[in-house]
């Protein structure tokens, strides 16, 4: 294990580090985002880089793909220093990174976005059409991409723009490749296949940098991880000896645990919040259910189980075609989030970037938008009672900022979380339904989201989770587990991790 001022390489051996950033420090303003901070990656490496939200990642990712130049430090590629920024050819020729937001664009074909801007040209500049298509399918077949080089990037899955942006990061040159949350879209089964492809790409001399916030993807597929913490390296290490509870002692400075259920608290006669009953969703997946005040239910299931669709139709974001959705006795507007507002519910959205928040709005007017009732005096707008509201979430749900008028945009991922998580509760929900809620955010900020629930329990509102993440998961009194549209098991708390993922791939571990 290294030390925090020399981090320490991968395997070893006398081979030059594909990449080595050394005392790097980046300043922005009066932030210090990056502090005499480093990394080591040596050639076939998987290796990962982690941290909370807010630790530096992003900032050295930048400094290592060219995007902007280090205050101090240095970064030598193959034992070579790094070339000037304004050199874009030579920096794409060195690594790449393939963002967990698509640069993929979606009205061209997959061939034009392999080779935007440099098509082969013929006489008058114009271009090769036939000689494009092909040399996108040779660099397809090399990287065994299997898509076809005429289709509509609009109609790629995820997982496919990731393997086409990784296609094209290659097709420049570059053998270290930088995976930035690649997994935070894909299912279960999407992960395997992803990491079979790092595997392949690995024995082809691809050095891979893999940055996660699911810190089990860790010990399943790298070797070396290094781990940033408040702007500095804390340390590198083999991930083989490096345990889970160090590396998260690492990650926040002290142990942390995350929350669990705790059932068996609710008198038997409980009423009933919840009724879901006959919901049918456009895309055909089914729900029926009852939760009591104070229960925590969760939902999953992979990508295509349809447990999305039927939170989305819960809340109002979706009309479905069949059944009904009650809160307290009252019957909801089926596709009408306000009514579902107006009936006490909250809602933590899939993807906060599109649906969560806006970000050139402040916290406060991102916290308050769903209840200007609650901000009014005397008929108009306050902006002392919408700012105290908005310090009272900034304050219960540990949001770093320098207060209320702090732009959303300004956070960073696991504070903008929260901001989400802040509106949610504004209204003193009755119901609170939480979708993915700890996607792409750090221990800690999970930790903190993860707490409000026992809080919102407590208070005898029911929540329902909808998620495939464990970890969300394990705060649940009870799961139910959808396959293919339909709920097919239910896991009281206590649940295996064998048994509940088995569940969610459809498979039934007493018939194997």
């Amino acid at each position: 294990m290294s030390s925090a001022s020399s981090p320490a390489g991968g395997p070893a051996g006398d081979s030059r580090p594909v990449v080595e950033a050394a005392h790097i420090t980046k300043r922005f303003g009066s932030t210090v985002a990056l502090a005499d901070a480093g990394i080591v990656i040596r050639p076939g490496e998987t290796h990962a880089l982690v941290g909370r939200n807010g630790a530096g990642k992003s900032t050295l990712v930048s400094i290592l793909t060219g995007l902007q130049a280090p205050d101090e430090g240095t970064i030598a590629f193959d034992g070579r220093a790094a070339p000037p920024l304004r050199d874009r050819d030579a920096w794409r020729r060195l690594a790449a990174c393939v963002y967990q937001k698509s640069t993929i664009i979606p009205d061209l074909t997959v061939a034009e976005n392999l080779f935007l801007n440099r098509h082969t040209l013929a006489a008058g500049r114009l271009i090769r059409w036939r000689a494009l298509r092909r040399d996108a399918e040779r660099l397809l077949a090399d990287w065994s991409v299997d898509v076809d080089a005429r289709q509509p990037a609009s109609t790629l899955s995820v997982e496919q723009r990731q393997f086409v942006e990784i296609a094209r990061a290659l097709s420049f040159g570059a053998r270290f490749i930088i995976l930035d949350e690649p997994t935070a879209q894909l299912d279960a089964a999407g992960i395997e296949r992803l990491f079979a492809r790092v595997r392949v790409l690995r024995e082809q001399g691809v050095t891979l940098l893999f940055i996660s916030h699911h810190l089990q993807e860790i010990y399943q597929i790298c070797d070396q991880v290094t781990v940033l913490r408040d702007a500095r390296h804390i340390v590198t290490a083999a991930v083989a000896e490096l345990d889970r509870p160090a590396l998260v002692a690492a990650m926040t400075g002290e142990d942390v645990s995350l929350p669990t259920a705790s059932p068996g608290q609710r008198p038997a006669d409980t009423p009933v919040l919840l009724s879901v009953r006959g919901l049918v969703t456009p895309s055909g997946a089914e729900l029926s259910l009852e939760a009591a005040a104070g229960e925590v239910v969760g939902v999953a299931g992979g990508g295509s189980s349809g447990k999305v669709e039927v939170a989305e139709a819960i809340v109002g974001l979706t009309r479905p075609v069949a059944g009904t959705v009650a809160v307290g006795g009252r019957v909801l507007r089926p596709g009408s989030v306000p009514d579902a507002l107006d009936a006490g519910v909250g809602l933590v959205p899939q993807d906060r970037h599109r649906e969560g928040f806006v970000p050139l709005l402040t916290i406060a007017e991102n916290v308050t938008m769903t209840v200007p009732g609650r901000i009014r005096r005397h008929g108009l707008l306050s902006p002392g009672r919408r700012d105290a509201l908005a310090r009272g979430a900034i304050a219960d749900l540990a949001i770093k900022a320098d207060g209320p008028q702090v732009p959303v945009a300004e956070l960073s991922g696991g504070n903008q979380q929260k901001v989400v998580m802040g509106r949610a509760l504004a209204g003193d929900p009755r119901l609170l339904v939480l979708i993915t809620p700890t996607a792409g955010v750090d221990v800690r900020s999970k930790q903190t989201l993860l707490t409000v629930v026992n809080d919102v329990r407590r208070r005898g509102a029911t929540v329902l989770i909808v998620s495939d993440e464990l970890d969300d998961l394990r705060i649940c009194d009870r799961v139910l587990v959808m396959f293919q549209g339909r709920v097919i098991d239910e896991k009281d708390y206590g649940w295996s991790d064998n048994e509940l993922v088995a569940a969610m791939e459809g498979v039934d571990l007493h018939h194997v």
